[in-house]
């Protein structure tokens, strides 16, 4: 049987609400279901659901830009008050966290080294801060906020980094596609076969791209940094 919800969002003092069902609408805001209309157990939008008044199409329209109603829940999806379970919401936060955390490690390095900040660090910087993750905003939303709360405890610099490679001649074909993917900025086939190029990527994958060029030419690549 469906568990139906309410979901509600709120606008210029107006309130929009559509009922749904509950695990369907945590599949559908977990990125697990593409479908909006597929979450509603009514395709209607209302003022007040309970009572089963219907809002206005011109309130609907000023409010989300449309009264097409998959735009419309899709916005109330997203960005409205979804009623989830502890469980799911805590699951939620989780697996935000972890993006997060990831986002921060890909992109920054320890100013005072140069290094990456490995994920585990970052990890404990965000407990040691109490960093807290909110389950239904948007990450790259929440990033600047944790990062300026993390500074506290951990250094950090967001930058990027360019790298000469040069592949062997017997590895250039099979490294060219990992190449483009970390960012390639330019190339020059050398007349002995091998492959000359600069790559640019965030400042903490470096050590994450040094492992796989170095397994991919048997550590026959020679890398140095430039400006």
């Amino acid at each position: 049987m469906s568990k139906t919800v309410i979901v509600k969002y709120s606008h210029a003092g107006e309130l929009f609400e559509i009922l749904v069902d509950s695990d369907m609408a945590y599949e559908y805001i977990t990125g697990k279901r593409s479908d909006p209309l597929s979450v509603m157990e009514a395709e209607d939008i209302f003022k007040d659901a309970r009572k089963g008044e219907r809002q206005s199409e011109d309130r609907i329209r000023k409010a989300f830009g449309t009264t097409e109603l998959s735009k419309v829940a899709d916005i109330m999806l997203k960005k409205g008050d979804v009623p989830i379970t502890t469980e799911q919401r805590a699951k939620l936060a989780e697996d935000k966290r972890k993006q997060i955390i990831d986002i921060i490690a890909r992109n920054s390095i320890d100013p005072r080294t140069n290094a990456p900040n490995p994920p585990l660090r970052i990890e404990n910087a965000m407990k040691e801060a109490k960093v807290s993750i909110d389950p239904f905003k948007n990450v790259t939303e929440q990033v600047e906020t944790i990062v300026d709360k993390l500074r506290v405890v951990l250094p950090l610099k967001f930058t990027t980094v360019r790298i000469e490679v040069i592949v062997p001649a017997e590895f250039a074909n099979r490294c060219y596609g990992m190449l483009k993917q970390y960012g390639l900025k330019s190339e020059e086939w050398q007349s002995n076969g091998s492959l000359k190029t600069t790559v640019e990527m965030p400042a903490g994958i470096q050590n994450e791209f040094f492992d796989k060029i170095n397994k991919a030419t048997q550590g026959r690549a020679i890398t140095k940094f430039v400006n």
